[in-house]
């Protein structure tokens, strides 16, 4: 029933203004409400959207929670760098990243960010 229809992200917020300008001078995006006060619809490629909504429990996840696919993985990194992200840096078993980005044994490829709210974001580049 539901593998054929779009699926979309929902992330918590503790301060939707903060957020706001983050999404929007951070990553370059601009929410499709923009007059809402107390949550943010993005719409992103292929039909795909997340919500951004205001509540107290944000940055309490220690999951990722939304990831963007991406083609040129240490391009997208050094342009949100550019732009004030902070990457972070793992060293798990089976997963370490250098200079911000991990490298899986099958090849593909993932960074991670947190948002001003605490949410864990990745961009993610599969061959």
């Amino acid at each position: 029933m539901l593998k054929d229809k779009q699926v979309g992200a929902v992330l918590p917020a503790a301060d939707i203004t903060r957020a706001r300008n983050f999404y929007r001078d951070k990553l370059g995006l601009e929410p499709e409400n923009a007059a809402a006060e107390d949550n943010l619809q993005y719409k992103c490629g292929a039909g795909s959207a997340f919500l951004l909504y205001q509540t107290p429990n944000a940055g309490t996840a220690k999951n990722t929670q939304i990831g963007w696919m991406v083609d040129d993985l240490a391009g997208a990194v050094a342009e949100l760098r550019a732009n004030g992200v902070v990457f972070e840096e793992y060293d798990f078993p089976g997963l370490k990243t250098e200079n911000g980005i991990a490298t899986t044994p099958d090849g593909s490829s993932a960074a991670w960010f947190l948002d001003t709210e605490g949410n864990i974001l990745t961009l993610v580049h599969m061959p």
